[in-house]
């Protein structure tokens, strides 16, 4: 071995130094697993969660029948959820994948109509009901009476007894001008005699006193009085002036007069016009579904009665706001109830144009009543109609075939 040769020999470090985190290489990989585990555990959940509320397995729907909770009901926004919608067996024996399904409820055409108490019934009781159940009524008939006709009816004799006593007034007061009138022409006519005879007396006085046979004081006296006489002439012309320059229903005293009449006129029209609060007329022509009120009651918010033009049945149907782009007007449309004993057919009258919350609700606990739905009208054919009219407001499970065209 040469000296610059470097010898072939292991080279002895010393014992391995641990590491400076005191922990081994396999106590370092576990660690490393649960860090992961705590990224992903949140994630799972997450996953988990959506998974559960959009399939809502088995075990998750008895959960929330037992609780009474439902998906996203303790939110200000909760989730919508598509409407579970049980379909009777004929119907879904027959379901198309093309078909839209939705709950739907059987009522009139234009909806039931609350009849209600008049306007400025106020605390008015119902007195006397004219209609029963399923009786028809024509638009403005007396369905019910409140117990505020008499009363009302009283304040109408007491308008008539005022309007006489003002056409009497009018009448007298007529009567007095026109008097009026005559007399101060009988008084001008007179102070005008009078004026004559006056100046007739001055003339003479004046000659005598000429002739030095009256005296000057005979003479002033003569003039005073002729002078006294002109003004009383010309206070009578104004008088007379003040009666002749109008017509007599130009007068002030007759118009004041006439314009009481014509305020008792419209008094006596107002309470016969208030007698109308005192009955309950129907606003439609239809049939009498439900009454709400006995005599001796107070009508409720709810109305007195309900009534419905039956004669054309139709059904708000609730489609689910994904679905609604393949339905469309004139499209054949089958309901379906456990009460009909038959299905009802009929096509889509008309599509609303807002989203609103789910109104019909099934008998599903823990089905979601959150949904977003667009409502669509759909009227019946006649036969259908006929035996719907026995079922308003009847909820029913209605199936629009949106691959037949419409029309």
């Amino acid at each position: 071995m040469t000296a610059k040769q470097a010898p072939d020999l292991p080279i002895d470090l010393g014992p391995a130094r641990p590491p400076s985190d005191g922990l081994t290489q396999g106590q370092r990989g576990w660690f490393r697993w649960q860090y992961l585990l705590v990224l992903l555990v949140p994630a799972l959940m997450f996953s988990g969660g959506v998974i559960g509320m959009y399939y809502q397995p088995a075990p998750l729907q008895k959960f929330y029948g037992l609780t009474g909770l439902q998906p996203g009901g303790g939110a200000s926004t909760p989730i919508a959820l598509p409407p579970e919608i049980v379909l009777p067996p004929e119907m879904a024996e027959t379901l198309l994948p093309t078909d839209v399904v939705g709950l739907a409820r059987l009522m009139p055409r234009g909806d039931v109509a609350i009849v209600a108490a008049p306007f400025g019934a106020s605390d008015a009781r119902v007195a006397e009901i004219h209609v029963s159940i399923g009786q028809r009524v024509t638009r403005g008939s007396v369905v019910a009476t409140l117990d505020n006709d008499d009363a009302l009816a009283g304040a109408v004799l007491l308008a008539e007894a005022n309007l006489a006593v003002r056409l009497a007034t009018l009448a007298q007061t007529r009567s007095a001008v026109a008097a009026s009138r005559a007399e101060a022409q009988a008084t001008l006519e007179q102070v005008r005699a009078i004026a004559a005879n006056a100046a007739a007396t001055l003339e003479r006085t004046e000659d005598l006193a000429a002739r030095g046979v009256a005296t000057s004081a005979t003479l002033d006296a003569a003039r005073t009085t002729a002078a006294e006489a002109a003004l009383v002439v010309s206070r009578s012309e104004a008088t007379l002036a003040r009666f002749s320059a109008l017509a007599l229903d130009d007068q002030p005293d007759v118009v004041v007069a006439a314009r009481n009449v014509d305020a008792a006129t419209a008094e006596l029209t107002r309470a016969r016009m208030d007698t109308a609060r005192a009955q309950v007329r129907a606003p439609i022509d239809g049939v009498i579904l439900d009454i709400h009120a006995t005599p001796g009651q107070r009508p409720s918010a709810s109305g007195i009665m309900d009534m419905g033009d039956t004669d054309v049945m139709m059904a708000e149907v609730e489609i689910w706001q994904d679905r609604i782009a393949s339905v469309a007007v004139g499209q054949p449309v089958e309901l379906a109830a456990p009460a009909l004993g038959q299905t009802l057919r009929g096509t889509v009258d008309s599509i609303g144009l807002t989203v609103g919350r789910q109104g019909l609700i099934s008998d599903d606990a823990a089905a979601n009543s959150d949904a977003r739905v667009i409502r669509v009208l759909v009227a019946l054919d006649a036969g259908s109609s006929s035996l719907a009219a026995r079922y308003v407001g009847l909820e029913a499970v209605a199936r629009i075939d949106t691959d037949r065209p419409a029309g």
